[in-house]
């Protein structure tokens, strides 16, 4: 598994949300700015999060962004996969995936297990852990 350039991009443009007084709005240039992110990169990534629902978009001459709950009710599993998928280390490990040899294949083994003790460190840490 490799974060992306949108993953890093995303994580910390929502963490700089994070960091905010309770119902805040920034706008996105604002964020662009402080994050040193791309402004159009940026837009995108949060247009994708605000459709599922972990950011919420503001219109108007005061518009911008916001959480969508609490900073401590947001894991870090949660923001990473909806930026960028499952977190699946081989393919070998994907439910769309029938390898033949899973039953008897030690790698495999070692990749679930070191897999699953990511995918439960991330869903442990909420963006208010990495906020302080």
């Amino acid at each position: 598994m490799v974060l992306t350039r949108a993953g890093d991009y995303g994580i910390f443009g929502v963490l700089y949300l994070a960091k905010q007084p309770k119902g805040k709005i920034v706008s996105l240039s604002e964020v662009s700015r402080a994050e040193g992110i791309p402004e159009k990169f940026l837009a995108k990534i949060f247009q994708s999060l605000t459709r599922v629902g972990l950011i919420l978009s503001h219109r108007g001459a005061r518009g911008g962004f916001s959480l969508s709950r609490p900073a401590d009710q947001i894991t870090v599993k949660e923001l990473m996969e909806a930026i960028q998928g499952p977190i699946c280390f081989s393919k070998c490990l994907s439910e769309l995936e029938d390898c033949e040899k899973k039953d008897v294949c030690k790698l495999r083994e070692v990749l679930q297990k070191a897999q699953d003790h990511t995918v439960k460190l991330l869903s442990q840490k909420t963006l208010a852990d990495l906020a302080r």
